[in-house]
């Protein structure tokens, strides 16, 4: 991975990062109404942390492209929601059957798998809802297209059917880039329509989440070879013992790393000549690229 990235958070996001938790919070239902038990178990996932990546590169799109006004959080509480609803349905025992997330036991290992598909499902609904509030058509269709399946949910049925199943390298690709990418290039996408980018721009700002989408998943492969389960959070080692098509099983781990740099490069360059202020979605990438966690 590339030791040009650094492993510390982008200092320019990190008070949005924390308008993004402010703005979850007071979207998510509460506890104390009823069904307590689903609400319950929908602020246990969302409110358990992590990057809030999805939701930051929405902002920073925006931003770059001279949005205005507070129409962007909505939209990027909603990404963060779908992407949580996501990891939630991921770790049920009928696809990766993982232990932990986040530090702390999976939603299903919590509150049992029915509890878990149900909150996935309000995750869902919360989400649209949520980007029904930018009055625009074209960031819901938006965020539609990067979940379905010619989205996120080509790249899990891709991602299935490819278990212990003999995999290109072309193959992968096509499960991390629908899998993982759809829903970062949409969060770039839906940044910049907000804020009224023309097609140019719009086309740049894709190009450049294609590449940081692709890059991510990739040192997601890595680090389930070589990180640190206490640092990541959960279990490593996942993807080798079910079979997973994965980057490192196909081309080995030096030429997955010479990959990531390469897309964390390309997108750097895309996008310095795409926007007028390009330093945080530099430094997203970078810190894509030599992320620990």
């Amino acid at each position: 991975m590339s030791k040009a990235g650094t492993k510390e958070f982008p200092a320019c996001l990190m008070e949005k990062r924390e308008l993004v938790e402010k703005h979850l919070e007071a979207c998510l239902p509460r506890e104390d109404q009823y069904p307590q038990t689903l609400h319950a178990a929908i602020r246990y996932s969302v409110m358990a942390g992590g990057k809030r990546l999805r939701p930051l590169l929405a902002i920073a799109a925006f931003e770059a492209c001279d949005g205005e006004g507070e129409i962007i959080y909505p939209a990027a509480a909603a990404l963060e929601l779908v992407h949580t609803y996501s990891l939630i349905h991921d770790d049920l025992p009928c696809m990766d059957d993982d232990a932990m997330r986040r530090g702390r036991p999976t939603l299903h290992r919590k509150y049992g798998e029915a509890v878990a598909l149900l909150a996935g499902d309000a995750l869902h609904d919360l989400a649209f809802r949520l980007m029904a509030q930018t009055d625009s058509a074209q960031a819901v269709l938006e965020l539609a297209e990067a979940i379905g399946t010619n989205g996120m949910l080509a790249g899990q049925m891709a991602d299935m059917e490819a278990e212990g199943a003999p995999v290109s390298e072309d193959d992968v690709t096509f499960i991390h880039a629908h899998k993982t990418g759809k829903l970062i290039r949409g969060s770039v996408r839906i940044g910049a329509v907000l804020a009224g980018a023309s097609e140019y721009t719009l086309e740049s700002i894709s190009q450049y989440g294609e590449r940081i989408g692709l890059a991510f998943q990739i040192v997601d492969d890595i680090l389930d070879v070589e990180g640190d389960a206490h640092t990541l959070g959960k279990s490593v080692g996942s993807d080798t013992r079910n079979a997973k098509a994965t980057f490192p099983r196909v081309i080995g781990l030096p030429k997955s790393k010479e990959k990531a740099n390469q897309l964390i490069e390309e997108a750097v360059d895309i996008i310095t000549t795409a926007v007028t202020r390009p330093d945080c979605f530099v430094e997203l990438a970078r810190f894509i690229g030599g992320r620990q966690s």
